[in-house]
């Protein structure tokens, strides 16, 4: 009896025994697997830093030369670390946490009549959608971007119908790219002719080059009609160094003339004796330096009239001018002249309560649109209540691209399509 409980005892032992060593064993088993997995992240994470590293060495140790280099794809070598600046729902300067420019108060045209994103040119042909007047032009690729790279001394003008296509008030956008290092300069000059026939002229004549923006070094001055800013003196906390791409907004009031870089009001001229009817662009640069030269994401809109105005006359407004990265939510730096100016407008009526309507243009899945448009008023609802607006006096919808104001045939009724609407409630 003895015997039988030994064994008995003996073989509850081995079980118990066999079940702790098997516990053991698995608790061994899932803490290698962590490890490995562990192991398996770190390395996928450290390809990844490592690659994104080698592009950022590459950029470094390869700066660009001006020079468009024949390959399988054009492209200019250089430090650009900007994103994609396209504002289309398949559908260009900026992160997915953009700078607010608290100090911005541009407000673009009511209506674009010229939009040029690039986004379907061949790289190495000269952009389709302009004239060359002067000297050599061609698309080329900065990283993701497309832009027109400009030889020295070349002018190119917009193909728009009409001989004189610009109203009493209209706006000017486009980005320029301002290439580094303490030598060389680079200039952009901006120029409103009297008529098509007189399309280009001595750069002497103020009437035909009215602004100039102007790198010399690591500054950058503005010249318009005798009026000059040296642009890191007006504006202190500005650094001196101008590398890079910058926004330039120009806004035009039948004789008022205001000059945006970036954020800041560079000039700002009540009354210039000017009658502008066409727009070209010249770029320069100091020849023997190689800085590159280029533009991207031109648009030229008409009108302007307040945004209170146009609430009271129509009980809402549109505006085109709030931009979003490429199929994301994320709004652009250059759209907050529109929300800066609405925040200051709720603020000063507290009783304006809007929706606002997100609306794209055609391109893309009509579902996929639809989501898309809902997000992007959401962030523009949570970019007001950053500044102070209480989201209790918003509401969002999206609408795709259900409700088109024009045809999408053409690349200005996708851009007027592409559009947010707040409509007073």
């Amino acid at each position: 009896m003895k015997s039988l409980k030994s064994i008995l005892l003996l073989l509850l032992f081995c079980i118990l025994g066999t079940q702790a060593s098997e516990a053991q064993f698995l608790k061994r088993l899932g803490k290698k697997a962590e490890k490995a997995a562990e192991r398996a992240i770190t390395k996928k994470t450290e390809q990844k830093v490592t690659k994104e590293t080698e592009k950022a060495m590459d950029s470094v140790l390869n700066p660009g030369t001006g020079k468009m280099e024949k390959k399988e794809k054009r492209s200019l070598d250089n430090d650009s670390s900007t994103a994609h600046s396209d504002d289309s729902t398949s559908e260009s300067s900026s992160s997915t946490n953009p700078t607010v420019w608290t100090k911005y108060n541009f407000v673009p045209g009511d209506e674009i009549i010229f939009d040029d994103n690039l986004r379907n040119e061949e790289n190495g042909e000269f952009p389709s959608r302009w004239d060359l007047l002067r000297g050599s032009a061609e698309n080329a690729k900065m990283g993701e971007d497309n832009v027109i790279a400009f030889k020295p001394e070349s002018t190119i003008t917009p193909l728009i119908d009409g001989d004189n296509y610009l109203p009493e008030v209209f706006t000017l956008e486009f980005d320029a790219y301002f290439d580094k290092g303490p030598t060389g300069w680079q200039a952009y000059n901006i120029t409103f002719n009297p008529g098509i026939h007189q399309k280009y002229k001595a750069s002497e004549n103020l009437d035909y080059y009215p602004i100039t923006i102007n790198k010399n070094g690591a500054s950058m001055r503005l010249t318009v009609e005798g009026n000059r800013r040296d642009y890191n003196g007006y504006e202190p906390s500005v650094k001196s160094d101008f590398a890079g791409w910058r926004h330039i907004a120009i806004s035009f009031n039948k004789r008022s003339l205001k000059v945006f870089v970036d954020e800041y009001r560079a000039l700002n001229i009540p009354n210039i004796k000017l009658n502008p009817e066409v727009i070209n662009i010249y770029a320069d640069r100091h020849a023997s330096k190689g800085e590159i030269i280029a533009i991207k994401n031109i648009r030229i809109g008409k009108g302007g009239k307040k945004l209170y105005d146009r609430v009271l006359e129509d009980g809402k407004f549109v505006t085109s001018g709030i931009l979003f990265d490429v199929n994301k939510a994320s709004i652009k730096s250059e759209s907050y002249g529109v929300i800066n100016e609405v925040a200051k407008m709720m603020e000063e009526h507290s009783d304006l309560n809007f929706k606002i309507e997100g609306h794209t243009d055609s391109d893309g899945a009509d579902d996929y649109n639809l989501k898309l448009s809902a997000e992007r008023a959401a962030a523009v609802k949570t970019a007001l209540a950053d500044l102070g607006i209480s989201k209790s006096r918003l509401e969002t919808e999206g609408k795709g691209e259900k409700v088109p104001i024009i045809k999408n045939s053409t690349a200005e009724g996708k851009a007027n399509n592409r559009r947010v609407e707040f409509i007073e409630i």
